[in-house]
């Protein structure tokens, strides 16, 4: 059966390989800033910017099968450099933004026969990393709040986290910017390589099908091993 399936982002990176890999056989509707690498014949573009814009103001259908938020960003910097505003810049893209677009479409979601959802958190939550302290904080609250969501909606719909490691996407551009950061961030991961977009990409397909029909309230792991697996 063909969902409706919506994207916050998801012009670029993580999102637009979702897009791709559900474009044939889905309705998909990405809501972002700008359509980046979207092919607008398969995939529906809505302008949104997720801080300033309302999403009831957006023409969705009457229901929505799939729901993903895209939007995140990597700002590492050590604890006494963060100021405040930073803490909360990176609660309103990560979290509130999320917050008030699940918000926004929850009477589109109940609609569904079993929709589901899938928000990103990052390997930092699990394995405390040093100059994640404001990401980590912003995903750990995701993380929390999807397994209360899914609680409070089970069976209406499913909602899960996938909390990858670093992956090869425009927001990594800075941290694999030559060979040698590569090689040291390919050789931190027990399986030698950072993430492609495509890895996270096929757990999101497969957690907004039926075949993931009785998996909800979980986070997982995307990540080469980094967070279960020590091998140095």
């Amino acid at each position: 059966m063909k969902k409706n399936i919506l994207l916050i982002g998801g012009s670029t990176g993580i999102g637009f390989q979702i897009s791709e890999i559900l474009s044939n056989d889905h309705n998909i509707i990405v809501a972002s800033r700008n359509t980046g690498d979207l092919d607008t014949d398969k995939i529906t573009h809505l302008d949104f910017d997720v801080l300033k814009d309302d999403i009831k103001d957006l023409d969705l259908p009457d229901q929505i099968d799939g729901f993903v938020y895209c939007p995140g960003s990597i700002d590492l910097k050590p604890f006494k450099m963060i100021k405040p505003e930073s803490f909360e810049k990176e609660m309103q893209l990560n979290f509130f933004g999320m917050v008030r677009s699940v918000q926004g479409v929850l009477d589109k979601l109940k609609k569904s026969p079993q929709a589901s959802l899938v928000f990103f958190s990052t390997v930092a939550v699990k394995v405390g990393m040093p100059f994640h302290t404001n990401v980590a904080a912003a995903k750990g609250a995701i993380e929390g709040f999807a397994k209360s969501l899914a609680a409070e909606y089970a069976p209406n719909f499913r909602v899960n986290v996938i909390a990858p490691s670093l992956t090869d996407t425009p927001l990594a551009e800075k941290l694999l910017s030559n060979d040698d950061k590569r090689e040291k961030m390919n050789n931190r991961h027990p399986l030698k390589r950072v993430g492609e977009a495509k890895d996270i990409a096929n757990l999101a397909a497969f957690l907004l099908s039926d075949n993931s029909s009785w998996i909800t309230g979980q986070t997982l792991g995307v990540d080469g091993g980094l967070s279960t697996i020590n091998n140095n």
